[in-house]
């Protein structure tokens, strides 16, 4: 459910331009609760290369019907369905095992971050778990796949 409007310069980091924080309005919610909103702040440098490449060449030839940024022919969001269908589709032509999902890139992303170094509270905040248990538990899961022993 992301829209341009949901990205903005990050102060600290004037390296990734319009672009170095990304407010996710649409969080996990706990127990019975809203959506939790946090900041995820951008630390790849190819990352803003490819949202202003979706933003500023592909995006505008859709004609959105809207300002999300992720339209669909029949509307202005694509379903999480299609999107799955789509990741599925794509992981399988490029010759990945079967079974990952959409989620696996989490796990990739907190992976890739504690392998660059990130201190694990970074990570932590990144991933929007309230608990550290929880970024431990997701390291235990995705370790045996890492590069490096995660401890």
């Amino acid at each position: 459910m992301l829209e341009v409007a949901d990205f903005s310069p990050n102060p600290s980091a004037p390296e990734f331009g319009a672009y170095g924080v990304c407010q996710v309005r649409w969080g996990k919610a706990a127990k019975g609760g809203p959506p939790r909103r946090r900041s995820v702040l951008t630390v790849f440098d190819w990352s803003t290369e490819v949202v202003a490449e979706w933003i500023d060449d592909v995006w505008p030839t859709m004609e959105p019907d809207g300002s999300g940024l992720w339209p669909s022919e029949r509307g202005p969001l694509v379903s999480e369905d299609r999107i799955t269908t789509a990741f599925t589709r794509s992981a399988r032509a490029a010759g990945l095992p079967g079974g990952l999902t959409l989620h696996c890139l989490r796990h990739s992303y907190v992976t890739h971050l504690i392998e660059d170094g990130y201190d694990a509270l970074f990570v932590q905040q990144q991933a929007g778990h309230e608990y550290a248990s929880t970024l431990a538990l997701s390291l235990i899961h995705i370790s045996p796949t890492s590069s490096r022993v995660i401890r």
